[in-house]
């Protein structure tokens, strides 16, 4: 960039995490609730990586592949890679190696990092490139800031109806746009924090973790959803948003009417409010004395682009109308990419800051969802006078427990064996996970439901894994007239 007006408009997620630690240095940064670091204690250890990383020759653009669960150095790594330019690429955890590993060959890494505890999993699935611990990434020696505002700074995986992963790659300009359209939406003020349990291979874990050091705030990093120690961090600091996922709802409720703790404040809890019991909805708001966030996003699109409603804390919503997320623009189209009227369904198009940069080595899909402009969700709503209305998924998706799961993973796995003629998966309702994938197979010879769970045990992550398997006869699967099964009617099957 060499025009000194577009570089004075210009910054990025490194120089603005250092002006926090300027500005209020000695201010809590990260804690696991037992390492404790300042702004100033945390941008050393991070300047300290980015040299670590730079004398191995790591250089803008190029990609790290992380394999970890949630820990202090697993932050420290990204922002040592925004700082260089680099793009993280973040690892599901819960994948069958051979899952994983065709998700680090994607983004063709320079280099893999990983934790102790997935270290032996990291050299497995190497395949020739160089793999180290988080222990080694400290080194003397001084860095610039590369990263411009359109460079990659994290890749996190969405599944794909292809039935294989896609890596999308999230900017440094798609992550202050989310920092602030969520505050926006959510009122969040300066020094509320957040509490990242959640996978940091997901936006849940790291975006949002991301946004709250961005502001100053602090963040506390927990190893996946453990009820007692998010209470711990609800009694240290206020939380902007307390993120919970369906199945982490009710017994945090049971915690929480336990400890009676004193909570700082949150400003609004929860996300996918039509996947929660009402009466849920209403008893941990009121605990938490916070509204709860009726959100419909996306990895791709950020919190929006349907986040902006926030039901009021203590009611029992029986509708859950959308509401247009801040710095999205948002239109309704029919398969013709022609706007709809009101009332009517259309796939949902976005379009504004907080857009990722599409997928990685993936230019026939980027093509097609991104066609005129827009980003092309997938996903069908109305709008109507009290709001948008969700109505179903033309790219069919299972939500279980917060994790997304495409059909087509799946019957990949199950269509490869043998002894399957033809299967489906679908969604059935779940009280705990909300959805669970339930398999409808056609044998083509002898084979249990125990071969089935054999089967997807060694290739899929337990997650994806059926929940049911139904055994049916060719003829019973519904059709249409071009012989495509309707995945809608076999689910009046399970």
């Amino acid at each position: 960039m060499s025009d000194p007006i577009a570089q004075a408009a210009a910054t990025t997620v490194y120089p603005l995490i250092s002006m926090r630690a300027r500005t209020t240095p000695d201010a809590l940064a990260l804690t696991d609730g037992t390492t404790d670091l300042t702004f100033r204690e945390m941008l050393d250890r991070v300047d300290r990586c980015a040299a670590a990383l730079a004398a191995q020759g790591l250089t803008r653009g190029d990609r790290v592949v992380v394999i970890s669960e949630n820990r202090i150095e697993y932050t420290l790594l990204e922002l040592a890679g925004a700082k260089l330019g680099l793009m993280t690429a973040c690892q599901n955890t819960r994948l069958a190696t051979p899952e994983l590993a065709y998700c680090a060959g994607l983004v063709e890494p320079s280099l893999i990092v990983a934790s102790p505890r997935y270290i032996d999993t990291a050299r497995e699935i190497a395949g020739g490139v160089p793999v180290t611990g988080f222990d080694t990434l400290s080194a003397e020696g001084e860095t610039t800031c590369a990263a411009q505002p359109e460079d990659g700074l994290f890749i996190i995986y969405t599944s794909g109806t292809t039935g294989r992963p896609k890596a999308a790659v999230i900017s440094h300009r798609a992550q202050l746009a989310r920092m602030s359209a969520m505050r926006l939406d959510l009122g969040i003020l300066p020094g509320d924090g957040y509490i990242s349990w959640a996978p940091m291979y997901h936006i849940g874990g790291t975006e949002h973790l991301v946004t709250a050091l961005l502001s100053g705030a602090p963040g506390y990093v927990v190893d996946g959803f453990d009820a007692d120690r998010i209470i711990d961090a609800l009694e240290r600091f206020p939380v902007g948003w307390l993120m919970l996922v369906p199945a982490t709802i009710e017994p945090l409720i049971d915690r929480l009417k336990t400890r009676k703790p004193a909570i700082k404040g949150v400003r609004a809890v929860g996300c996918m409010a039509d996947l929660v019991p009402s009466d849920e909805i209403a008893e941990i708001t009121a605990l938490v004395d916070a509204p709860y966030l009726d959100s419909f996003g996306a990895t791709e699109t950020g919190m929006g682009p349907l986040s902006g409603n926030l039901i009021p804390a203590g009611t029992r919503p029986t509708t859950f109308p959308k509401r247009l997320t801040m710095l999205t623009e948002l239109r309704l189209c029919d398969a013709t990419g022609r706007d709809v009227p009101d009332g009517e369904p259309g796939e949902a198009w976005v379009r504004g800051p907080t857009v990722f940069s599409g997928y990685w080595n993936n230019a026939e899909v980027n093509a097609k969802d991104f066609a005129d402009g827009w980003f092309h969700m997938g996903d069908m709503f109305r709008r109507d006078p009290e709001g948008y209305i969700f109505v179903g998924r033309s790219k069919y998706l299972i939500k279980s427990g917060g994790e997304n799961i495409y059909p087509a993973e799946i019957e990949r796995v199950l269509l490869s064996d043998p002894r399957v003629a033809d299967a489906i998966v679908v969604r059935k309702a779940d009280d705990k996970w909300g959805e669970v994938p339930v398999a409808v197979i056609v044998r083509a010879s002898d084979m249990s439901e125990e071969d089935v769970t054999t089967l997807c045990r060694a290739q899929l992550a337990g997650y994806k894994r059926p929940k049911g398997v139904l055994f049916v006869g060719m003829d019973d699967l519904p059709r249409s007239v071009s012989g495509k099964i309707l995945r809608e009617e076999v689910e009046k099957l399970v």
